[in-house]
């Protein structure tokens, strides 16, 4: 490459891509509520320094410090994106701040899920526990539909509570009543 093609690249002539990647950096940044130096630590601690000079310029330098190979990877990782959202247009994908709430979202209901499978086990214990002391039958559920009832400040009945659960409770789902 010529000295006049370089020149050209690190000037407004360079591609496209290259200021969609400074672009969606300062908007992933941004949408965060991160400084350039928190950013750089973030970088540091994924294996991809880069200070905190370097992403200024790289977001607002005249001309614009281009991102290398290494550390696009980098910004990849801290930002939970892939080279395709890294590289497109910041407007094209959803906004940071609706793809932050919507990565929350899943990441509860897989907390939800798992939470979900572990009150199953338990549930299920519970079974073999009453169905080798009968005579504890309704003591337990009755405990365990006054701890729900307490837990759920009145709000069990609002919240889709899990069918095998009002099964297994019986008459003593009537026990967990909203409390106004």
């Amino acid at each position: 490459m010529s000295s006049e093609e370089g020149a050209a690249r690190a000037g407004p002539d360079r591609p496209l891509p290259e200021d969609y990647v400074a672009a969606r950096i300062k908007l992933e940044r941004e949408a965060r509520g991160w400084s350039t130096v928190a950013l750089s630590e973030r970088m540091a601690d994924a294996g991809h320094p880069v200070n905190q000079a370097a992403i200024w310029r790289i977001e607002s330098g005249k001309p614009r410090r281009r991102v290398n190979l290494d550390e696009a990877i980098g910004f990849c990782k801290v930002f939970d994106l892939d080279m395709d959202e890294l590289t497109s247009p910041p407007g094209q994908i959803a906004n940071a701040q609706v793809r932050r709430l919507i990565a929350e979202y899943v990441g509860n209901y897989k907390q939800q899920l798992a939470a979900r499978k572990e009150m199953r086990r338990i549930q299920g214990e519970l079974q073999e526990y009453t169905d080798a002391n009968p005579n504890q039958e309704d003591l337990v559920k009755g405990f365990l539909a006054h701890e729900i009832a307490v837990a759920s400040n009145g709000e069990f009945h609002r919240h889709f509570p899990p069918s095998k659960l009002i099964s297994y409770l019986g008459e003593h789902v009537n026990d967990i009543t909203p409390t106004d």
